[in-house]
Order: C-alpha cells, then sequence, then structure tokens
C-alpha cells in the first residue's frame, strides 16, 4: 500500500494512473483539461452524513451542524448542503448571494464577520438570515436599529473569545485574547457584550458562539473550550437570569495532508467531548445548552484535488529541480501563505520509482509561487505528465486569484462514478468581463 495514497478515496488503477473516487484521473484531467480542481461529491455528503449522525446522537435533534461556507462555496456546494439537511454559516454577501443562488434557504444560515457593512447587515436581514454571529459591540447596535427599522426582532449569537491557544498555525488561531475576533472573556467584554445584547428591545439573544482555530485533531482543544464557554454560560445564567439556548463550538477539525498528519475519527471525538459537556453542565446546575459544531475544512479537504499538466523542467546541479506546473499560487495560495504542507503524486506513473526530489512550483511571476518543495517524483518526469496534488478541497478555488491575469480553474464534481462541471474554466475574456 502505497503510504502517500493518505485519504480514502485514493487508489491506483491497473494502468498505474491515480484513481480517486474510483475515476482515473489521467483521464479527467484528458477531458476537462488542467489546471482542474476534482471534488468528490460522495464523500462530502458521507462527511455532512457523518457529522450530523454523531452531533444528534451525543446532544440530540435540536443541535446543528453549519457548513463553514468559507472552506468552498459555490451554486452546488450550497445544494448540497441543503439536500443534506445542513445549516451553514456565510461570512459576505457574496456567499450569502451564492447561497440564495442556489435556493438555500437562509433562515438556516448564520452571518459571520468581524466588519458587516450597514450595507452587509440590511442585505442579510432582508433576505431573511437565520442569525447574526455578532462580533463586536458596533455591530450589535447597528443589527438592533436595522430590526428596529423593519419592525422585527433578530436572533444574534455572541462571539465569544474563550483564551484557548490551539496550538496550530498562528495565522489561523483565532481563540486566544488578543484575536481580531469576538469579545474576550478574560477582559470581562464578553460578559458585559450579553449584558447589552440583553437589554437591546430588537434583540434576541440566542446563545454564544466560538471558534478557537483550525487544523485541530485533539478533543482536548474542544474540550477546554466546552468547559470555558460553559462556565461562562452559567455565570450568565446565574448573573442575568439568561440561560443560552444554543452553544456554538465552532469548527476546526483537522484533515492529512501528508503521511504523518494522524487519522481523525470525528464522531468518536464528539462523543468524547459531550460525555465532557454532559458532566460539566450537571457540575454547574444549568441545563444543556443546544450544541452546535461549524465544520468546513474537515467536510471537503480531502475530497478534494488539483490535477495539474507539468511543463518545464530544470535542473540545477547540486542545488535542486524544478518542475513546473500550469497552475500554482493562483489556485493554491496556502504554501505561500504559511507553508502548508501537501502530498503531490505522479498521477499518470505511480508505479513508477520516486528517485529524484523536486520543487513542484507555478507559471506566476512569483518566486514565493511554490505547491510544494522537495517532493519525490521519477526521475523521468517530463513535460506533459499529470501531476496531483491532494487534499485540496478547502479553501483553494475559495482563495484563487487572478494574479498575472490567470483565468481560475474549473471545479469538476465526482458522484457515483460519473462527473460534472460544478464551476466552469474561466476564459481570457472573463477576465476582461468587468472592464470598462
Amino acid at each position: 500500500m502505497d503510504r502517500d495514497l493518505i485519504c480514502e478515496n485514493l487508489s491506483v488503477g491497473e494502468n498505474g494512473h491515480l484513481l480517486f473516487a474510483g475515476q482515473d484521473t489521467v483521464e479527467l484531467a484528458a477531458r476537462y483539461g488542467t489546471p482542474l480542481y476534482l471534488m468528490d461529491e460522495d464523500l462530502i455528503r458521507k462527511r455532512c452524513r457523518t457529522y450530523l449522525a454523531a452531533v444528534h446522537q451525543v446532544f440530540g435533534s435540536t443541535s446543528k451542524v453549519y457548513y463553514a461556507s468559507k472552506a468552498a462555496a459555490f451554486r452546488q456546494m450550497y445544494r448540497i448542503m441543503n439536500d443534506e439537511n445542513m445549516y451553514v454559516d456565510v461570512v459576505s454577501p457574496g456567499e450569502i448571494y451564492t447561497a440564495l443562488a442556489a435556493g438555500f434557504p437562509l433562515e438556516r444560515a448564520c452571518f459571520h464577520s468581524n466588519n458587516k457593512t450597514d450595507e452587509d447587515i440590511i442585505y442579510a436581514m432582508d433576505n431573511n438570515i437565520g442569525c447574526f454571529v455578532v462580533d463586536n459591540l458596533e455591530e450589535l447596535y447597528a443589527v438592533d436599529r436595522h430590526a428596529a427599522e423593519r419592525g422585527r426582532k433578530q436572533p444574534v449569537m455572541l462571539r465569544i473569545t474563550p483564551g484557548i491557544d490551539p496550538h496550530t498555525y498562528e495565522a489561523i488561531a483565532t481563540g486566544k485574547v488578543d484575536s481580531k475576533f469576538g469579545f474576550a472573556i478574560e477582559t470581562g467584554q464578553g460578559e458585559e457584550a450579553a449584558r447589552i445584547a440583553l437589554s437591546l428591545p430588537k434583540i434576541i439573544l440566542q446563545g454564544f458562539h466560538s471558534h478557537v482555530g483550525s487544523q485541530v485533531f485533539d478533543s482536548d482543544v474542544f474540550i477546554r473550550t466546552a468547559d470555558v464557554m460553559l462556565t461562562f454560560v452559567a455565570h450568565i445564567y446565574r448573573t442575568y437570569g439568561y440561560m443560552a439556548r444554543e452553544l456554538d463550538l465552532g469548527g476546526g477539525y483537522g484533515v492529512r495532508y501528508i503521511a504523518s498528519d494522524p487519522e481523525l475519527d470525528i464522531a468518536a471525538s464528539i462523543s468524547e467531548v459531550g460525555e465532557f459537556m454532559h458532566g460539566k453542565v450537571v457540575t454547574l446546575g444549568i441545563p444543556m445548552p443546544a450544541v452546535s459544531f461549524e465544520p468546513g475544512r474537515s467536510i471537503v479537504a480531502d475530497a478534494g484535488m488539483t490535477l495539474y499538466t507539468a511543463g518545464s523542467i530544470k535542473s540545477i546541479p547540486g542545488y535542486r529541480n524544478y518542475v513546473s506546473v500550469d497552475g500554482g499560487m493562483t489556485d493554491n495560495i496556502r504554501f505561500a501563505l504559511y507553508g502548508a504542507d501537501y502530498t503531490v503524486l505522479p498521477a499518470d506513473n505511480m508505479r513508477a520509482p520516486r528517485d529524484m526530489r523536486f520543487s513542484v512550483v507555478g507559471r506566476c511571476c512569483e518566486s514565493g509561487d511554490i505547491i510544494q518543495e522537495n517532493i519525490p517524483l521519477p526521475a523521468a518526469t517530463h513535460r506533459g505528465n499529470i501531476i496531483a496534488c491532494l487534499t485540496t478541497g478547502a479553501y483553494h478555488y475559495s482563495m484563487a486569484s487572478h494574479y498575472n491575469r490567470i483565468p481560475n480553474p474549473a471545479v469538476v464534481m465526482l458522484r457515483e462514478g460519473t462527473s460534472y462541471v460544478a464551476v466552469r474554466r474561466e476564459t481570457n475574456a472573463d477576465l476582461c468581463r468587468l472592464d470598462v
């Protein structure tokens, strides 16, 4: 077994080609062109069902699972989430518009963001957003004012910063006291926000939200967060007589990018968190709120793969070897941002010895345009070979850019042995569509 087949939907065909969701990646590259985002729809649906079953079993049917749209947002993704009875979180008017365009009922959505403009708030409210996750007092007052103008009351959750360090990338740690997100408990701002929210006439305080970071594999991170947040819930209850109806623990469960990353049993982890929480509420003498999670990466990341075609091959004797591909930082910015690890494979030659080390780099005029360094590939790698980068379903399409005026790849969904285009490949003409 190839140790680099790190995802459950990977295998190697008799012809030596890499198979993804049982389909030949080389044939898919020939059919749809490269660069190409592939998404395994069957695995996405399976992950949704895993989360829903685990959360409902541990916390009851009133608890929710929100898909974190920022991981990958396009119309078909919202259709899938609707089919699977998921809630979603959205962080911009663009995500709201896309959800609406897909027919997703916005009543099952919560609106995040640390800087919602008045226009954002009005747009969400006029489209019947289910809940605002309020990040600061200016937003809280604005939501109250716009709700009053519409003669309605608006449910909100307050984003609370629990002061938890998840020991992950600094760039994706969001739960520490000095985070740009939320109201910190330690400084007293969390309690003050709750007091004010309870006093505003057009605000319905639905509960509290927290999110401490991403790429979390240890249940302990969620348990520590739940400990702090339930203690906060109990304090607010005893001080103000308000019992939170919902406690959202956020997302952040990790996925495998390389073979050394651990495998995570999501259902088992949620069960461990639930066991702690059920004991904690008894100790605190409070009822259990409806408990929610917001997975994004762990639903779509390893359901995704990017295919490239190799172009120039360059060897610098005594230094390094390069294989340049027809994509790069325009479709995968994560290595350039924070040195993210990836598994890169020779999709059309999986049985050949990988006997030479390469830096796999992109086509942009930027020295930091790197997919991954020091990757073992066949020494005979040449122009035209198909190169696969694994675990690219999250934060790749959604973070794609037009740097160097490079069009974005297509997104092709794989389902039950078939494939279809979910997002068409951009053309050069698309790049000029908004130009005047």
